[in-house]
C-alpha cells in the first residue's frame, strides 16, 4: 500500500467532521493516489548538488564508453595507480576476513588502527595527536563530507580554492552549505592569497564558515609554501575559521616540502585534516581513510559516523593498519613511478614551447597550459580523444580558473606515458602552427 494511501485511511473516519476544504483535501488524495503533484521527487539538495551543471566527469564517462566498445585509449584521466594492492595488503585482509573480523566494528575506528594514524600523524606533522583526535572514515571523500556537515550548518558560507577537485563544490552544498570559490591565478603558480580569500569573505552576506584547502594540489600539482599557509592560517584565525585540510597528497612532494596546516600556530583547534589510504598506498578501492581534529569535534563526528556510516569493516581497517605498519619506505615505493613520469614530462616539455607545465611540485599529476592552440581544455581535450586515443581531464572540469588546461594523469607506465604525452604535443604543436602561434623552436 502507497503512504499517501494510507493516509487516506487514516484521515477517511475523520472526514465528515471536518472543515470543507479538508473533506474536498481528501477526496482529490484518494483519486490522485501519487499525490496532488504528480510523480514524487527527491528533494532540492540532490538535485542541485552539483549546481545544476556538468559534474565535470564528461570526458573521463566518454573516453570509458570508448574503452567498452573495444577502441584503444589510453586513459590519463583519474588518479588511479597502474599498479594494484600490495598483496602483504591483501594477505592481512584475507586472514583478518577469514579470522572472523566480518561483524560491526567500532564505528570511530578500531583502537590499534586509530593509534597507528595518530602516531603516523604526529611524526609526518610535528604536532602531537592522540587517537581521541582521530576518526577512521570510509575514503577522503566522505571524510570531506562530513567534515563539511560538522563545520556548517545549512547556508553557511563554505570557502574552496578554484582549481578544484571536482567534487569539492558538491560536497558542500550535500552538506546544505553555500559552495564559494576562491580563484588561485596562473601566474601565481595557483597558489592561493590570502587577500583573495578575504575579499570572498567580505562578497558573502551570510555567515562565513569553513575553508577547504588541498596541498599538495589535485589538479595543478602546487604545494603551498610555509609564507602562503602562515597568511592563510593568520586570517582564519582572525576570521574565526575551520580550516578543512585535504592532504590525501602529501606522500607525493617532489619540490619543497609538506606543510600541515594543523601544525601552524594556533591551528589545531580550528584545523580538521582529511587523510586516505588510497593515494599513499595504492587502495584507492578499500575506501579508508580518517579526520584528525580537536578531540570534541572528533567526538561530535563519531556520532555522525553512527547515524551515516556505522563504521567500516574491520577486515578494512586490519588491512589498512598492516600497510601504514608497513612503514614510509613503502609509501615511497608507491610514489616512486609518478616522480619518475614527472621527470619525463618535464624533459618532453622543455623541449618545446607550446604547452607549458604548472609547477611539477607534487601529486600524481601534470597540469597543462595549452592556451596556445587556442583551444579551451574542453576543445583541445575532445579534440586529443577523437584524434588520438588519448584521455585527459579538461581544465573547465576544475572550475573556472583552470580554463585553458588539461589535467594528464600520470598513471600508465613510462613508455605509454611517453608516448602519450608525444601525441598531446604533437598536436598541440599542429593546432598551435594553423592558429599562427607557434613560438619560435628553441636553440641550442
Amino acid at each position: 500500500m502507497q503512504p499517501m494511501m494510507l493516509l487516506v485511511l487514516v484521515m477517511a473516519c475523520d472526514l465528515a467532521a471536518g472543515p470543507r476544504r479538508v473533506q474536498r483535501l481528501g477526496r482529490l488524495t484518494a483519486l490522485h493516489p501519487h499525490g496532488l503533484l504528480g510523480a514524487m521527487t527527491v528533494s532540492h539538495r540532490i538535485t542541485h548538488i552539483t549546481g545544476g551543471g556538468s559534474d565535470g566527469w564528461d570526458l573521463f564517462r566518454k573516453a570509458r564508453r570508448m574503452i567498452a566498445q573495444g577502441r584503444p585509449v589510453i586513459e590519463l584521466t583519474i588518479g588511479e595507480h597502474d599498479i594494484r594492492t600490495d598483496p602483504r595488503i591483501l594477505d592481512a585482509m584475507d586472514a583478518a576476513a577469514r579470522g572472523g573480523h566480518t561483524g560491526y566494528a567500532a564505528v570511530p575506528g578500531i583502537p590499534d588502527l586509530r593509534a597507528e594514524i595518530a602516531a603516523r600523524v604526529t611524526v609526518q606533522s610535528g604536532i602531537e595527536t592522540t587517537p581521541e583526535e582521530v576518526l577512521v572514515v570510509p575514503g577522503g571523500q566522505a571524510g570531506l563530507f562530513m567534515a563539511h556537515h560538522a563545520t556548517c550548518d545549512v547556508g553557511d558560507g563554505a570557502l574552496y580554492i578554484d582549481p578544484y577537485y571536482a567534487t569539492y563544490p558538491g560536497t558542500i552544498r550535500g552538506a546544505g552549505a553555500v559552495a564559494l570559490p576562491v580563484e588561485a591565478r596562473a601566474r601565481d603558480g595557483f597558489v592561493p592569497r590570502a587577500a583573495d580569500i578575504e575579499a570572498a569573505i567580505a562578497g558573502f552576506d551570510g555567515r562565513m564558515r569553513s575553508l577547504l584547502l588541498n596541498t599538495p594540489n589535485n589538479p595543478t600539482g602546487a604545494v603551498y609554501g610555509r609564507e602562503a599557509l602562515d597568511e592563510i592560517a593568520e586570517l582564519c584565525t582572525r576570521r574565526d575559521l575551520w580550516l578543512i585540510s585535504d592532504e590525501v597528497y602529501e606522500g607525493q612532494v617532489w619540490e619543497g616540502e609538506h606543510i600541515s596546516p594543523r601544525a601552524l600556530p594556533g591551528m589545531a583547534e580550528r584545523t580538521l585534516v582529511v587523510g586516505s589510504m588510497s593515494k599513499g598506498h595504492a587502495m584507492t578501492g578499500s575506501r579508508v581513510g580518517w579526520i584528525v581534529g580537536p578531540g570534541e569535534a572528533i567526538a561530535a563526528l563519531e556520532d555522525l559516523a553512527t547515524h551515516m556510516t556505522y563504521g567500516i569493516p574491520g577486515f578494512i581497517q586490519d588491512a589498512a593498519l598492516e600497510a601504514l605498519r608497513m612503514g614510509v619506505g613503502f609509501e615511497t615505493e608507491v610514489a616512486a613511478p609518478f616522480r619518475r613520469r614527472r621527470d619525463i614530462a618535464a624533459r618532453l616539455l622543455a623541449a618545446q614551447q607550446v604547452v607549458h607545465a604548472v609547477p611539477m611540485q607534487g601529486a600524481m599529476y601534470a597540469f597543462l597550459d595549452i592556451r596556445a592552440t587556442g583551444l579551451d581544455g574542453e576543445g583541445f581535450a575532445d579534440r586529443l580523444l577523437k584524434e588520438r586515443g588519448i584521455a585527459v581531464m579538461p581544465g573547465e572540469s576544475f572550475g573556472r580558473a583552470a580554463a585553458g588546461h588539461v589535467r594528464v594523469a600520470l598513471t600508465v607506465d613510462d613508455a605509454r606515458l611517453e608516448h602519450a604525452l608525444g601525441e598531446l604535443l604533437a598536436l598541440a604543436a599542429q593546432l598551435a602552427r594553423k592558429r599562427g602561434s607557434e613560438p619560435t623552436p628553441r636553440t641550442a
